[in-house]
């Protein structure tokens, strides 16, 4: 009984711990995806969370000219609706059970509002946060003082273009030429194999940043510089150390009679590459994928270096900090862009994301 105990124990802590982890990184998310559905005014008077049934004060009665409608000298202690106060404390607003009085404006020229609390929720969503950043056009809108302000709009769409032209060929490129060279360090003997192995999975430490100069010498001397080749080779060349670690663990794992029963049926290294390796390595090439095309995708430092400050080849990330930098006050629009930018990552991860688990596991264990 006690080892049951134990176990059940066990269970609901590590259960417990997983539910907490889970609703630290999925609240915050929720409540910027709410928030990109709100509109300007509704983000800076209430928070996000008040799209739940809550209660919140709402105004019942407004009493205007308070000295003489009810009689009362605000220099003195006063009493309204059975609530008592200085007016330093009526102008923070007093509360009397469910009832809370408030004075608007200076002791000369002000009004009193009465207040009660309601059960309400805040469902007045809008999609006119993604059509501002998406379409660039000018919008309107009527501010707590009834001015009517136009502001231009954020067009991501050609940013959102260019980040799938360099995130796609820098993803592609670096599986398809790991998974050649892992085929080669598992299945084909030539001299130093293992001495090159080291050296790739040696890569594997060497900082980004220490690349960047040298490559931006580089690429300026070949005329690539601000291009999407730069990035891609960029990408590539970071990529593959991980890539060629991680497809060789699998490959090297594939069942050796298959593989020596295709070489003695007279195929050649190319046939049962293509033929055997890359169908049985799916799992493995979905799972480097996901890490190489999240991480192509959210890059900043790397396409801000070679790309430079031109709007016509900027990525999603750069016109994101643009926008933080420019409408830093607008969350209606920074959580907007925030989701703009996420859309594919996470269609790419839920799209492969049955291989995923398999492939980070490939090779880890051996029978």
């Amino acid at each position: 009984m006690g080892a049951k105990r134990k176990k059940l124990l066990n269970e609901i802590l590590v259960n417990g711990a997983l539910l907490l982890l889970v609703l630290i990184w999925t609240v915050p998310t929720l409540g910027l995806l709410v928030s990109s559905f709100r509109s300007r005014q509704d983000i800076q008077t209430s928070g996000w969370w008040t799209i739940f049934p809550h209660r919140e004060w709402q105004t019942t009665a407004v009493i205007e000219n308070p000295k003489e409608a009810l009689g009362v000298d605000p220099n003195e202690i006063m009493e309204i609706r059975g609530a008592t106060g200085t007016f330093k404390e009526f102008r923070e607003g007093v509360a009397d059970g469910d009832v809370q009085v408030t004075w608007v404006g200076n002791k000369r020229i002000g009004w009193v509002e009465i207040q009660e609390q309601v059960w309400a929720v805040n469902w007045d969503f809008t999609l006119e946060n993604y059509s501002e950043v998406l379409t660039g056009k000018e919008f309107e809108f009527t501010n707590a003082d009834g001015e009517v302000i136009t502001i231009p709009g954020e067009n991501m769409t050609n940013s959102f273009l260019n980040s799938l032209a360099v995130a796609i060929p820098a993803t592609v490129i670096p599986v398809l030429i790991a998974a050649f060279a892992a085929y080669a360090f598992a299945w084909m003997n030539f001299p130093g194999r293992k001495t090159f192995f080291i050296m790739v999975v040696g890569l594997l430490v060497v900082p980004l940043q220490l690349a960047l100069v040298p490559l931006l010498r580089d690429y300026k001397a070949l005329g690539i510089n601000g291009t999407f080749l730069s990035l891609w080779l960029a990408h590539t060349g970071f990529g593959l150390a991980l890539a060629v670690y991680l497809l060789y663990n699998y490959i090297s794992t594939l069942p050796r009679e298959t593989m020596e029963s295709a070489f003695i049926d007279g195929a050649s290294h190319f046939t049962v590459f293509t033929k055997l390796v890359l169908p049985l390595s799916v799992p493995a090439l979905a799972s480097f994928a996901i890490f190489q095309f999240l991480w192509v995708w959210n890059d900043y430092l790397i396409a801000l270096i070679f790309l430079g400050g031109s709007p016509e080849t900027e990525v999603i990330t750069m016109r994101l900090a643009e926008i933080v930098g420019s409408r830093g006050n607008d969350w209606h629009l920074l959580t907007a862009g925030a989701f703009v930018s996420m859309i594919l990552p996470l269609a790419v991860f839920f799209g492969l994301q049955r291989y995923f688990v398999r492939g980070m596991m490939a090779g880890s264990v051996k029978g």
